[in-house]
């Protein structure tokens, strides 16, 4: 089979296809991995909050009742930030999936029209060389 055979302007757009869309599927499956493993192992996020009272009143210490209202809020704070991490992770998840989705058929459909509109190949005999 020649090289001219192969390599006509409708076959070059269906390898360029392909290609794009084996790239495009590569990333996705790599970010869905990423994905699954943010979402069932966290960061476990870095907390450096100074309770207000610390800050008002430099040196001195806080009372009962402002380190328990600064640790309500830290609480507070602290789930906020695993379900924002949840959130965008569930988002990252859905769309790799999706990419997933639409680029694995659309690389199937190419793929399938280029070995269809190849050429026949002439059965090769032993001890000649292939044309």
């Amino acid at each position: 089979m020649a090289f001219q055979d192969r390599m006509t302007l409708r076959n070059m757009y269906l390898y360029l296809v392909c290609l794009i869309t084996l790239v495009i599927s590569i990333f996705a499956a790599v970010n869905l991995v990423r994905s699954t493993v943010e979402l069932l192992y966290p960061d476990p996020g870095y907390y450096g909050y100074v309770p207000r009272c610390a800050e008002s009143k430099p040196g001195q210490a806080c009372t009962p009742a402002e380190e328990a209202a600064f640790a309500v809020e830290q609480k507070r704070i602290e789930k906020l930030t695993r379900d924002s991490q949840r959130r965008q992770a569930v988002l990252s998840i859905v769309g790799s999936a999706t990419t997933l989705a639409i680029a694995v058929p659309v690389y199937i459909y190419h793929w399938r029209r280029i070995q269809t509109e190849l050429p026949p190949r002439p059965p090769v005999t032993s001890g000649e060389p292939p044309a």
